[in-house]
């Protein structure tokens, strides 16, 4: 499953020719800004089958900031393959192999699956699961740990997500 999701992911970025997205993905190249909403600004790219949707922060506190690339957390939509409400995590560094990177919203937490510098959920029902508390917190942790052994710890706002999200759905098709 978790193979198949990054995969997929990956065919994403290629498809939509969102090279640039990985690595800062509001400076995508093509991307247009749909509205900035409190602390998340909300973007498509590409058309048709190429139609992709996401919304996007970065952290108000992160750990080890100085010695990191772009670290932000986004909400995707591609509408064409169906997939909706996909949890993405970019650290701004290679994840330890074999460990999870972990979400905390509220009392709740889930466990993502990593590769490389991003780590996503393990199904769907647990992005379903994040976005409904993304939309309802005021805040969220996302902790992992780097290739070198050093954790970290980075802190979102979550004021405007219910907003972006609406934008994001209705960018796509998704009311």
């Amino acid at each position: 499953m978790m193979r198949a999701r990054f995969l997929t992911f990956m065919l994403a970025l290629l498809a939509a020719g969102a090279a640039g997205l990985a690595a800062a993905p509001s400076q995508a190249q093509d991307a247009e800004l749909i509205g900035r909403f409190g602390d998340w600004d909300a973007y498509t790219r590409g058309n048709g089958a190429n139609r992709f949707c996401y919304m996007v922060s970065k952290p108000k506190e992160a750990s080890l900031r100085s010695r990191r690339g772009e670290i932000f957390f986004l909400v995707w939509h591609r509408p064409e393959q169906k997939e909706f409400d996909v949890v993405q995590v970019d650290i701004g560094y290679p994840f330890k192999p074999d460990t999870e990177a972990e979400i905390q919203i509220g009392g709740n937490s889930w466990a993502l699956f990593t590769r490389d510098e991003s780590a996503w959920t393990y199904k769907a029902a647990d992005d379903r699961a994040v976005v409904a508390a993304l939309r309802a917190g005021s805040r969220m942790t996302v902790k992992g740990t780097s290739s070198r052994g050093n954790p970290t710890t980075d802190s979102y706002s979550l004021k405007g997500t219910s907003a972006a999200h609406s934008a994001i759905n209705k960018a796509c098709g998704r009311s």
